[in-house]
């Protein structure tokens, strides 16, 4: 497999904190990763790292196929667009003057695909409206379309969908879908937002304290998802207390919910509950989200204290 980004047991630190350690990610080239973790996990100081905006405290990384500390990385970078924390516009200035201004920044003689550009993150049409009178979802699509000058095909973007209502997320989502499948654009998203990234990503980086805990395709996230059956009952009190004895793993969500992660014989859960005066009152089977995964990675615990995804 051909990889776009390399990174080789990278590290960083900040006196005595280290906001990453020993850190091996791969993304793939052609693929939508979905860089996953909490906020403080490390995601924002990796991009960084990536980007050239700080220098790697231990470890190295490899931007196609040029390591960080060769000459040629200048070369590569450029092949690079990125929205690091929050996009660099320019709030009195319009959207086709922000990417002129990009332009001239980068060097780019010809101004000539601003105009597809904008039309491209559908911002073609905003004329003389100056970007700090923009939504939140048309400043993050500029964010985009200034990331864009220059041609790259290798795009990072630093949890793009944060704060974005629920029309604005579907134009982000559709947006990142087309660069991807009709530019043949790479795309990193760095996200906590899990349900809309499991809408994206083709492939998964998942990151706690500084580490990656493990990388896998879409494909291998649904097979590993477990199949759980989430029941409704009387009181999850006593459900908690039969599931224990039957060593089965579980998630209590409420005084009447819960999810057991388990193959479950009904009548006989049935059978345990009734002498424990409790009643069960449904059963629905359905697959664990990708919250669930990661939480289970990261040792997620779940009311009744037993761990879920052993």
């Amino acid at each position: 497999m051909e990889y776009v980004l390399e990174t080789n047991a990278i590290g960083k630190s900040y006196g005595h904190f280290k906001a990453l350690s020993a850190l091996s990610m791969h993304v793939p080239k052609g693929s939508i990763y979905g860089f996953v973790g909490k906020n403080g996990a490390g995601k924002t100081t990796l991009i960084r790292l990536i980007c050239g905006l700080q220098d790697p405290s231990s470890g190295s990384y490899t931007l196609y196929g040029i390591r960080n500390d060769e000459k040629e990385i200048i070369s590569s970078r450029r092949r690079l667009g990125a929205i690091v924390e929050t996009p660099s516009i320019y709030m009195n200035m319009t959207a086709e003057e922000n990417m002129k201004q990009q332009y001239r920044i980068l060097g780019i003689p010809s101004l000539d695909g601003i105009r597809d550009t904008l039309k491209l993150v559908n911002l073609a049409d905003t004329g003389k409206k100056k970007a700090g009178n923009f939504s939140l979802g048309m400043r993050q699509r500029l964010g985009i379309a200034l990331a864009l000058a220059g041609s790259p095909d290798f795009l990072i973007l630093d949890e793009p969908i944060n704060g974005l209502d629920p029309q604005g997320i579907i134009e982000m989502r559709e947006l990142i879908l087309k660069l991807n499948r009709e530019q043949q654009i790479t795309v990193l998203i760095s996200s906590h937002i899990l349900d809309e990234l499991s809408r994206l990503a083709t492939y998964y980086g998942f990151i706690d304290g500084g580490r990656i805990l493990k990388e896998m395709s879409a494909e291998e996230l649904e097979a590993a998802c477990r199949k759980c059956v989430h029941v409704t009952v009387s009181d999850t009190k006593v459900l908690a207390r039969v599931l224990e004895h039957m060593g089965v793993d579980y998630e209590i969500h409420s005084v009447r919910e819960a999810d057991v992660f388990a193959q479950l014989h009904i009548s006989q859960l049935a059978s345990a509950l009734d002498k424990e005066h409790c009643e069960l009152i449904s059963v629905q089977e359905r697959d664990e989200s990708l919250e669930s995964y990661y939480m289970s990675l990261v040792g997620g615990v779940g009311t009744s204290g037993r761990v879920s995804g052993k």
